[in-house]
């Protein structure tokens, strides 16, 4: 049951453990996909924008014109093309003070603080960046809306990473066409820059590692310094007792997460949490190793096609690398 101040969450908004020594120049472009190398190519000119010094006014002469270009830069596509490793790179190129968090760290943020408090703190910052952006539901999209006006009034720039476009966030979740003035005040703050790609994560491999016998769970249990071993009914329980916020702290530092009893979640809210969980353990390269019914089927047919399958998707995608 770990505690996180206000403070600490501000604190851990930092790229994650396993990009701490990501760059540019470590992000390898697929020759055959021409938009990675773009990608890189258009971070690096907004990274020099963000270090950019601001044109100081004078009343004897007019400063000059500001970098061309929105506030903000956004990265779309797919599953496992490299677009947290890319965000990371812009961020550690950039001047500080600066902050990295995913879209949910955010909302959990405001939601901890308040969000006078949570402008408060990042209108200070020369970079703010957002990974896994998505609207879930009316209340973000107004949210997040106001909070991007504010911190790019306050001069702040923005990097935002997501599978869907900027103008297309929210659909088939609740009615966004009722929201399409947020949306498209969300969409106008963002240069878009697309990136095609297949999933590297699952290069070589079409699916993910059967189920574990109890032997080799008792095996992974012993051979790890620091291991997590948890029913999996269990561990879906505890979550709903903690606010996503605190998931971080939860798994902070654990070699492994050994579960017993895996099948599939059946309750909407249940998968969610557990989504935020995967990408904790993601964050920092916990591995997985499970017993029960395969990873790959850990979320059903109906949700695989419903409103947040692109959640459970990228989920599967981060599960399945942690497990192999």
């Amino acid at each position: 049951m770990p505690q996180v101040s206000a403070d600490d969450l501000v604190g851990t908004l930092v790229p994650p453990p396993i990009f701490v020594g990501e760059s540019f120049a470590t992000y390898l472009p697929d020759p055959e996909q021409p938009t990675q190398a773009a990608a890189v190519a258009a971070l690096e000119v907004f990274a020099a924008r963000v270090a950019a010094p601001t044109p100081e006014r004078s009343w004897w002469r007019r400063a000059p014109a500001p970098p061309e270009g929105r506030a903000g830069i956004y990265l779309d596509g797919g599953f496992g093309v490299g677009k947290t490793h890319l965000l990371a790179s812009l961020w550690h190129a950039a001047p500080a003070p600066k902050l990295f968090g995913t879209f949910v760290e955010l909302t959990n943020l405001v939601g901890a603080v308040g969000f006078a408090d949570c402008v408060e703190r990042l209108s200070g910052h020369q970079l703010v960046c957002i990974d896994e952006f998505e609207l879930d539901d009316p209340g973000d999209t107004v949210l997040m809306s106001t909070l991007l006006q504010r911190l790019t009034d306050a001069g702040v720039k923005l990097a935002a990473t997501s599978n869907t476009l900027p103008d297309r966030l929210g659909e088939e979740r609740f009615a966004a066409a009722d929201f399409l003035r947020e949306i498209q005040g969300l969409a106008s703050r963002f240069d878009v820059v697309r990136i095609e790609g297949p999933d590297y994560r699952h290069r070589g491999a079409s699916v993910g590692p059967e189920p574990v016998a109890e032997a080799q769970l008792v095996e992974a249990e012993r051979a790890r310094a620091s291991v997590a071993s948890d029913d999996f009914d269990a561990l879906l329980d505890h979550l709903a007792t903690l606010h996503p916020s605190r998931y971080g702290a939860l798994v902070s530092g654990i070699d492994a997460a050994v579960w017993r009893g895996v099948h599939p979640i059946a309750d909407q809210a249940v998968a969610l949490r557990f989504v935020v969980l995967v990408d904790r353990l993601y964050d920092r390269g916990v591995q997985v190793v499970a017993g029960g019914a395969p990873l790959s089927e850990v979320f059903t047919p109906d949700m695989l096609r419903g409103g947040y399958r692109k959640k459970y998707y990228r989920a599967l995608s981060r599960l399945i690398a942690l497990a192999r």
